[in-house]
């Protein structure tokens, strides 16, 4: 799926005569403060330092994507475009640099993290979202975002994986969470699929080729889902 989210950057980069010119990216991993404010709950994974945002900034404008692996970078486009995605570092880079030309040529508008009290809030719109769209399905959620599953976990059948060694096989929120060999089975359990965004990043997300409803959350596949029709969700990103 990178390669055919790599043929839509470039081809967006020489349709606005962007190839040429000497345009810098820069990517640092921001501060969990800078990405997520001073929300009440601590349980997030920014928050506990178990990822990171890498931020993107491109005339002015600002691209994000979640990552386990995150330092700084510069360049330009074009290298970007033609980076060697062999690891989540470098997948990082080229996710948050796209989000940021996408949001610059005005296709996108969700690319900067929330903040402060609003994932919680967020967990109450994907509440709405999913009965709205989707009746009372069965959910297996990819991912543990604490107020999603918190608030999804009291409407609805909920089964959640997680790559977090520190949440695999823990109860949290009601909520038994497993690691990912048990996102197959749940995927042919499920109604629906709530995943997380970051499975563009760490490479997980052609599993998600399915015939089932899948939504994408989070500001991190904002601009893969523009370019590949995928259903995303991200209501206070900005």
């Amino acid at each position: 799926m990178h390669e055919i989210i790599r043929k839509e950057f470039i081809r967006l980069i020489n349709e606005n005569g962007l190839e040429g010119e000497e345009v810098i990216v820069r990517a640092a991993a921001l501060s969990p403060e800078q990405a997520i404010g001073n929300p009440e709950d601590k349980d997030y994974p920014l928050v506990r330092g178990v990822e990171r945002l890498m931020q993107a900034k491109f005339r002015g404008c600002q691209g994000q994507a979640f990552t386990d692996m995150y330092g700084n970078f510069s360049g330009q486009l074009a290298d970007i475009a033609a980076m060697d995605l062999k690891n989540n570092f470098r997948r990082a880079i080229f996710i948050s640099s796209l989000n940021a030309v996408m949001r610059y040529l005005g296709l996108i508008d969700q690319t900067v993290h929330c903040k402060d009290n609003q994932p919680r809030e967020c967990g109450r719109e994907m509440v709405k979202y999913v009965e709205k769209n989707y009746g009372k399905p069965r959910v297996a959620m990819v991912g543990f975002q604490p107020r999603m599953v918190e608030a999804l976990a009291k409407k609805f059948e909920l089964r959640v994986t997680d790559m977090d060694k520190d949440n695999i096989g823990q109860e949290k929120l009601g909520v038994r969470i497993y690691d990912p060999s048990q996102t197959g089975e749940n995927l042919n359990w499920c109604d629906i699929a709530v995943v997380t965004g970051t499975t563009v990043v760490n490479d997980t997300i052609d599993q998600f080729r399915t015939n089932k409803p899948v939504v994408f959350y989070g500001i991190t596949i904002s601009g893969a889902a523009k370019l590949l029709g995928l259903n995303s969700f991200c209501p206070l990103g900005s």
